[in-house]
């Protein structure tokens, strides 16, 4: 199960190929207005276990600033290859990302975790500034997030 769940993460996408039909998701993250640079941010999935299942985006294209997103690189040992060609720049305060992928319908519903660790320069970093549940019931619904982003919200 392991192997399928590495197979997950693609150059813009997690998906389960011959698994699953994908469907394209558009995530919005929303930033607060805190005062600093741009934030990076790392946009990644856990499965049921808490387990680092695959990275959806990454916000910030200098790999020596990732070690700030703790969480995101504690699960991945800071690997480059887990975000080649899902990387852009960097959000800033007040903005909003909004990327649209295609993801696997067998993420919904089956304990899948959306999570968002944000760092900004100078300021502190923030992991798991927000997540929310793969399910369903939570498109289109945002969630507020704890230091830096302001909301999450996924539509299908």
């Amino acid at each position: 199960m392991k192997k399928i769940l590495a197979a997950l993460v693609l150059t813009t996408a997690l998906t389960l190929p011959g698994v699953a039909l994908a469907r394209p998701v558009t995530l919005t993250t929303t930033m607060k207005s805190y005062g600093g640079d741009g934030a990076y941010l790392a946009i990644y999935v856990t499965d049921a276990k808490g387990a680092y299942a695959g990275t959806m985006w990454m916000a910030g294209g200098k790999a020596k600033y990732y070690k700030h997103l703790a969480d995101w690189y504690r699960a991945t040992g800071g690997n480059a290859a887990e975000i080649n060609g899902i990387t852009g720049a960097s959000v800033g305060a007040g903005r909003t990302l909004e990327v649209t992928l295609d993801l696997a319908d067998a993420l919904f519903d089956a304990g899948y975790t959306l999570h968002v660790d944000a760092a900004v320069e100078d300021m502190r970093d923030s992991p798991n500034d927000v997540s929310v549940p793969l399910t369903s019931a939570n498109a289109g619904q945002a969630v507020q997030g704890r230091r830096y982003v302001a909301s999450l919200a996924y539509a299908m």
